[in-house]
């Protein structure tokens, strides 16, 4: 096990009706707010109103910047840093899902930097210091409410999506309420679910040695996503199994799982270039690459894969034939994305093979990538061209 410092600040406000507090948690931290939020879902279903009425009585002030969008984009984080400059914000409020969590980020960690904020993003500067954001969650997926990270995309300059971690981007509270995400289509939900089972996959195949209770932490979260998922959208009021894909979403990306270990992240530098280039939703690449990228890979360390069958997907371990286990546990994978809905090719979700060899060199701009297998660009050419 790697040495290892593990912080967690972010106040987590869980169940019924907790987006009322709205107001009284932010006069904690400021007096004059951005409210960041996306499209028309959180008026249609009244959350909008709620918050309004919440910060209102508390006496908050506040400026709007609606209309994020699903791979949220730099152009909008520059509005927001000019808002709040111009405004002089001192607090964002994102209410939404991964998007606008990681546009309200993205545009707290500008504020007091006088050059361009994507300047983080390429790795120019770091970050001095950010405006505090809380949120109110209406996605489980992208695990933003509790991470230290923001993803944004440039569409204006080559289509790039770049990600910055600091903790100083951690949110001060998450509020949230597993009912705001009963009207989500099942589209939305399943892709949230891959997106969650992802930033575990992310952590559990790592070749550092001696992780057996963080091995045990991410198995339960997997079995527990894989449970509840179909369960959600069978019924998409199942507030039980709601209130579960919820609170994993948020363990399986707020740290604990990753301490001590050396985390991969292959897949997901593969499927940001899918959405980059072709703005197809985070959960979707990640159903197509995550089945190709175990597949070449899982020769590195074939005893970790036949863990994740038996331990995950209950497959039954041939001890003569580990391969057999292995190969049964990425097939079950595969299929269990098939059966939530999800694309498992490039050419379901209507992508071709024309843009491969630009995604693979996007990928690799600064090196290979992943902690389990370094993939230089022809590995990844290599990945996109199986999952056609």
């Amino acid at each position: 096990m790697q040495n290892f410092r593990f912080m967690s600040p972010t106040d987590f406000i869980f169940g019924k009706d907790t987006e009322l507090q709205v107001g009284t948690e932010i006069q904690k931290y400021g007096k004059k707010v951005l409210f960041h939020y996306g499209g028309g879902h959180i008026k249609k279903n009244g959350l909008y109103d709620r918050i309004i009425t919440s910060m209102d009585d508390s006496g908050i002030e506040y400026i709007e910047l609606g209309g994020v969008k699903a791979n949220p984009d730099v152009g909008l984080v520059r509005e927001g840093i000019e808002i709040c400059r111009e405004e002089q914000v001192d607090f964002i409020l994102a209410a939404g899902g991964g998007s606008v969590i990681d546009s309200a980020k993205a545009i707290a960690m500008g504020v007091s930097y006088e050059r361009d904020v994507w300047d983080f993003f390429e790795g120019e500067a770091e970050i001095p210091e950010a405006l505090p954001v809380g949120v109110i969650l209406t996605i489980p997926a992208t695990g933003s409410e509790a991470s230290n990270t923001t993803v944004v995309t440039n569409s204006a300059e080559g289509h790039l999506k770049r990600a910055v971690s600091s903790d100083l981007l951690k949110p001060v509270f998450s509020i949230m309420n597993p009912e705001l995400t009963y009207s989500l289509p099942a589209y939305q939900t399943a892709a949230g679910g891959v997106d969650i089972m992802s930033h575990v996959l992310e952590r559990y195949f790592t070749l550092e040695p001696d992780c057996g209770f963080t091995d045990r932490l991410c198995e339960a979260t997997l079995r527990t996503v894989i449970q509840c998922l179909p369960n959600v959208l069978k019924n998409p009021n199942d507030y039980a199994a709601r209130a579960e894909l919820m609170w994993t979403g948020t363990i399986a990306h707020n740290g604990i799982l990753g301490v001590g270990r050396i985390e991969d992240w292959g897949s997901h530098m593969l499927g940001h270039e899918i959405s980059a280039l072709y703005d197809l939703t985070h959960g979707a690449t990640l159903s197509i690459i995550i089945p190709q990228w175990m597949e070449y890979v899982y020769q590195t360390d074939l005893t970790r894969f036949v863990k994740y069958a038996v331990n995950v997907w209950q497959v039954e371990e041939d001890f003569y034939h580990p391969e057999r286990t292995a190969l049964e546990g990425m097939k079950r994978t595969k299929e269990y994305f098939r059966s939530v809905g999800m694309p498992v090719s490039l050419s379901e979700a209507g992508i071709g093979a024309e843009g491969i060899e630009e995604m693979a060199e996007k990928c690799t701009k600064y090196g290979a990538v992943g902690g389990f297998m370094k993939l230089e660009k022809e590995d990844c050419m290599t990945i996109y061209k199986n999952a056609r």
